[in-house]
């Protein structure tokens, strides 16, 4: 089994930064991606991005150059680095790990943009 910890959401306003983090634990093994998904109230779940443990990172077409994905792969964290945030980046994020295991999630962290 693996656990994910998320941290770092919160309020900001527009035009604002957010930094998230995403700790996993448990039956890791070396090979993985971790990654971010986002559902906004009333909208499907969506992804915005992930990067292999070998640190290749894709990013949704609505959070590129604004968002970046990185890891620390000795801490077995992610981090979401949010720049230039817009009211409609409003969702709760959720890490997600894949394994050859399965796909693991965490409990989500709310981030909120507004004036």
């Amino acid at each position: 089994q693996v656990q994910l910890v998320e941290s770092g959401g919160g309020w900001v306003q527009p035009g604002g930064s957010l930094r998230l983090s995403c700790t996993a634990s448990g039956s890791i093994f070396g090979g993985n991606t971790m990654g971010w998904y986002r559902q906004a109230p009333g909208k499907q779940r969506e992804l915005v991005g992930g990067i292999t443990s070998g640190g290749y990172a894709n990013h949704a077409d609505s959070v590129k150059g604004r968002f970046t994905l990185s890891r620390d792969n000795t801490k077995n964290t992610a981090f979401l680095q949010m720049n230039s945030l817009k009211p409609e980046d409003t969702a709760i994020y959720y890490c997600i790990l894949a394994n050859s295991r399965g796909d693991y999630w965490g409990q989500g962290t709310q981030v909120t943009v507004s004036s």
